[in-house]
């Protein structure tokens, strides 16, 4: 069971999740809440491993920008990285920003505190 922390369930709530009344919105606030709130781009360290996703714990990428609403409303956040050549979108959940600012590393912390 994860800790509580107030402030952090405070500002979900007030900046999130305010006006949202089932699944469908709540994935919008948070949509929303990070588009506003990340800076891009930032570099990330994979911390765990996922069906969906070719990253594997310790790889470190660069995040470019999140994918496309449609992509997250069902309640996973996916975000676009450089992969190869290409550009490939990924579970936020699986990200942890490494070089980024306070405002980023937040949000991304929000999102894992949230989640879990």
């Amino acid at each position: 069971m994860k800790e509580s922390d107030p402030e952090r369930d405070e500002r979900i709530s007030m900046e999130v999740l305010v006006d949202c009344y089932d699944e469908s919105e709540d994935a919008m606030g948070w949509y929303y809440y990070l588009e506003g709130n990340l800076s891009f781009p930032f570099i990330a360290l994979c911390i765990e491993d996922r069906a969906v996703s070719p990253l594997r714990v310790g790889d470190e990428v660069q995040v470019l920008e999140m994918a496309p609403e449609e992509e997250c409303e069902h309640g996973e956040m996916f975000v676009f990285i450089h992969y190869g050549k290409k550009k490939l979108a990924v579970p936020l959940a699986q990200l942890e920003p490494v070089e980024a600012d306070d405002k980023t590393v937040e949000a991304v912390l929000d999102w894992h505190y949230w989640r879990d």
